[in-house]
């Protein structure tokens, strides 16, 4: 059985990645605020407009992602101790297995793109990108066995021999589940479905992927800017290509989806299972929605303006609420968790 973790480190041993440096101990409460507030609000120095496709456009970006790291480390992560209820509430909802298997085929393909590139700016942002979703990997690995859930085993896979294909599948599909991850977490932290602390310990992962699909948001653009027309040409339907995968791919898993919500197709209905398990009110498509749109915008807000944001799933969600019904004379969702969470 191939060892996932191993495939990994050895082929970040052969690109002579140097791993960031990390602390050794559970930093202060100061400095974790200082490492926060860091990650989440970066204004380029670059003065005018950062035409999209210039060369410092590409440097910025790249910029950005290096100077908002967040350096903790994950075995150093103290993780709550959960009431009998909390932890039935943790260890019942469908997600780990799938969460563990994205990040680990996420960095695989991240770090493969990376080392194809041959521009040291984006080579190095995309590399630490893949070092970050390995980090992903291991939180949530300890958060597994921390609170005793049991995750199948990886399915197979192997290092991908296409790396621009697999970069913008695995960074489109980031950003699809990012968008609704933002929400989910909030819906958490409102309704109370997770203990604050627990919330709090999660938190710099979900500001990660903002980052991360930030990033590739910027490098999309920035390849395309730069194509002449023809090729350009090429890359849309290259894209075209890559959503009709993913809309292909989550059909398939959803139609394999075990009925105990295990296995290979559980990330399918994701989104709606889990949004009904952790809200304490009755929640429609449209109130979701609502949610994740303002998350989605809150999120991103503190990084310079003049980056482009991931604009497809955004979009196709305002659009989808002109055609959804608002509640009448009733409460919405949202200000309903907002103003009486569960008690935990």
């Amino acid at each position: 059985m191939v060892d996932h973790d191993n495939v990994f480190a050895t082929f970040m041993r052969t690109q002579r990645f140097t791993a960031p440096e990390l602390p050794s101990e559970r930093p202060s409460p100061e400095s974790l605020a200082t490492a926060d507030r860091r990650a989440r609000f970066w204004t380029s120095t670059h003065d005018g407009t950062l035409r999209i496709g210039s060369d410092a456009h590409k440097r910025e970006v790249c910029r950005m992602f290096v100077e908002t790291f967040n350096a903790y480390r994950p075995s150093v992560i103290d993780w709550p101790k959960l009431s009998t209820e909390m932890l039935d509430r943790v260890t019942s909802l469908p997600i780990w297995d799938i969460a563990v298997h994205t990040e680990s085929r996420a960095r695989l393909r991240f770090a493969t793109f990376a080392a194809s590139v041959s521009d040291a700016d984006i080579a190095r942002a995309v590399m630490l990108n893949a070092w970050e979703e390995n980090r992903h990997k291991e939180v949530i690995a300890n958060l597994v066995a921390a609170y005793g859930i049991a995750p199948a085993p990886e399915p197979p896979f192997r290092q991908p021999r296409n790396a621009k294909w697999w970069f913008l599948v695995t960074g489109y599909q980031e950003s699809i589940d990012s968008f609704f991850a933002f929400g989910l977490f909030e819906l958490a932290r409102r309704s109370g479905f997770f203990p604050a602390e627990l919330v709090e310990t999660f938190e710099p992962v979900i500001q990660e992927e903002c980052r991360h699909i930030l990033l590739f948001a910027n490098l999309v653009a920035w390849e395309r800017a730069n194509l002449s027309w023809w090729r350009r040409l090429g890359f849309e339907l290259r894209i075209a290509a890559v959503w009709t995968y993913i809309a292909w791919e989550r059909m398939v898993l959803a139609r394999s989806l075990h009925p105990k919500g295990h296995g290979a197709g559980q990330d399918a209905n994701f989104t709606a299972t889990t949004a009904k398990s952790i809200s304490a009110v009755d929640l429609n498509a449209r109130d979701l929605f609502e949610i994740c749109l303002k998350e989605n915008d809150r999120r991103f807000a503190g990084y310079d303006h003049r980056l482009v944001r991931p604009s497809t799933i955004p979009k196709l969600a305002r659009f989808a609420l002109r055609f959804m019904k608002s509640r009448a004379r009733q409460q919405p969702a949202a200000e309903q968790l907002e103003s009486d969470p569960q008690e935990s």
